[in-house]
């Protein structure tokens, strides 16, 4: 098992439903973690009421930059529209570090939701071309912030995609899915597979729609 005791977990949009739920999951395991934002107020909002929720000390608000630069790790959960000019803003902060991509590009329509085409391939590609000495990676993409918030959730049920090219950065990943209760993460390919990965969640919205549900995915036989 990879040790991930001690590490400093950012999550650059750390106030939207997504990070916030992470981040929220990450402190309860014991994980120190800082919520980075444009707005250092609102990061620092944010981080107070998740240490008011998750009963810990461990959970800070700063500036995305300052997020970027203090972390071990981040996480990426900002909007689609924002992601690459966020991304190359910090390419400085974030040399050397683990990135998580967990951006979904989407559109919607009166059909209900889609996948974008994205000229990189997918998110995490355009993470890894922006962000040239980072180890980037692609993970969380289909767990629900619904769940993620919800304190009557005591274990996640579901599965989560690992994709990345270094197997180390993989592996870590894979461990901050294990530290939350009933998630585990499964190494998912390359990043060059990331696309698809993003893609479903459209598919799991669908779903989520149809049948009034917080769908997750399961893999099974390993």
């Amino acid at each position: 098992m990879t040790d991930i005791d001690g590490l400093v977990i950012g999550v650059l949009g750390g106030t939207g439903p997504q990070g916030r739920g992470l981040a929220l999951r990450w402190a309860k395991a014991g994980l120190k973690v800082i919520i980075g934002s444009r707005g250092v107020d609102r990061a620092e909002a944010t981080a107070s009421e998740l240490r008011a929720v998750a009963g810990v000390s461990r959970v800070t608000g700063a500036g995305n930059a300052q997020c970027a630069s203090e972390a071990d790790v981040v996480l990426v959960a900002v909007p689609w529209d924002g992601h690459g000019a966020l991304l190359e803003s910090l390419c400085a902060e974030l040399a050397g570090k683990i990135v998580i991509d967990c951006v979904n590009p989407l559109g919607f329509d009166k059909q209900g939701p889609f996948a974008l085409s994205v000229p990189e391939g997918s998110a995490a590609q355009q993470a890894e071309a922006l962000l040239p000495e980072s180890r980037v990676t692609a993970a969380f993409h289909h767990v629900s912030a619904v769940h993620l918030a919800d304190p009557d959730v005591v274990e996640l049920d579901t599965d989560v995609l690992v994709l990345g090219d270094d197997r180390e950065a993989t592996d870590l990943v894979r461990a901050l899915a294990d530290a939350i209760p009933g998630m585990r993460g499964v190494y998912g390919g390359r990043l060059r597979n990331a696309g698809q990965v993003e893609a479903l969640t459209a598919n799991l919205i669908a779903i989520n729609r149809r049948y009034k549900s917080h769908a997750g995915l399961r893999v099974t036989d390993v």
